[in-house]
């Protein structure tokens, strides 16, 4: 299987991804994550942010230093609908003040978003989302882990589905790759299929076929589109945040999973979503701890001398 795993495959898969246009947005966090009437703080890009929810619910995001003398706007509570500084007591809200400006901002109903508009980006009026099941029949859950690596080694770990099986055989069996994008494959066929075993315990598992496109520069879908959940979705979002004290790049890999089946039974499912989620978040996060360190030692191998 490594003699499949062609580096001029992954790498020209690699450069296409990241040809493709953002828009200026980037992934915060999961939307249940910013709560009515509590603060937000995330640094994406450099930018230290605050994001929060108004009166109606609808979702800011802001600067996260307050424009007065500057304190840090994630801890600060929120009264109807606007922040209130903790220094001395500034009230920001969604119309902004001079010299404290709201950033575009948009829920999906899963992930939480933000655009900043940089110098070459032409800004999208709201992100690149790939398919998913529909917001009534599906049921999502987000996982966050943090990498020292840039989003391109993450999303080159997404790139590479010949690694599951091997790395990953507490998640994976019988992984074969039927189809890998050919270096100068054309943007309607630019997609890996694969046939794979999701393990369910030890002796049980769930044959599917799945595909791994890229929506944006920062994002990997991976679909079910044959087999038990067909439609589900695994989205994998790299947002950049800032470098750690040990001076080398952090990003987040914020993970979206919304499961899905037309199964009868599966209403069922959605009824105890809130018992789900920790497990569906928790499988993620044990991937991502194996991902994790193939992006980081990726990304030291790009970078060393």
């Amino acid at each position: 299987m490594w003699a499949d795993a062609k580096p001029r495959l992954i790498r020209a898969a690699l450069r296409r991804a990241l040809d493709r246009p953002t828009g200026g947005w980037y992934v915060i966090a999961a939307s249940r994550e910013v709560r009515a009437g509590r603060a937000f703080g995330r640094v994406v890009a450099g930018r230290e942010l605050v994001a929060w929810r108004d009166g109606a619910g609808a979702l800011n995001v802001g600067p996260g230093a307050c424009p007065h003398l500057g304190a840090a706007l994630c801890d600060a509570p929120v009264h109807d609908g606007r922040l209130v500084c903790r220094w001395h007591g500034l009230a920001l809200g969604a119309d902004g003040r001079p010299g404290w400006r709201p950033f575009p901002a948009y829920d999906d109903g899963v992930l939480a978003w933000v655009r900043l508009d940089e110098p070459g980006t032409n800004p999208g009026a709201t992100p690149v989302l790939g398919p998913r099941p529909p917001a009534d029949r599906g049921v999502p859950a987000v996982a966050t882990v943090i990498g020292r690596c840039e989003p391109e080694d993450v999303i080159a770990n997404r790139l590479d589905p010949w690694h599951g099986a091997w790395f990953h055989p507490y998640s994976f069996t019988a992984l074969r790759v039927l189809s890998a994008p050919p270096p100068d494959c054309p943007p309607p066929e630019d997609r890996f299929l694969v046939e794979v075993t999701f393990t369910v315990g030890r002796r049980l598992g769930v044959p599917v076929h799945a595909e791994f496109t890229c929506p944006d520069a920062r994002t990997v879908t991976m679909r079910i589109v044959d087999g038990e959940g067909a439609g589900s979705v695994v989205e994998t979002h790299a947002t950049p945040l800032r470098p750690g004290p040990d001076g080398l790049p952090r990003t987040a890999v914020i993970e979206a999973v919304v499961a899905h089946s037309d199964r009868p039974g599966f209403v069922h499912a959605r009824r105890v979503a809130a018992a789900l989620r920790p497990l569906m978040g928790a499988a993620a996060r044990r991937l991502w701890r194996d991902d994790i360190a193939y992006a980081e030692r990726r990304y030291e191998l790009r970078v060393r001398p």
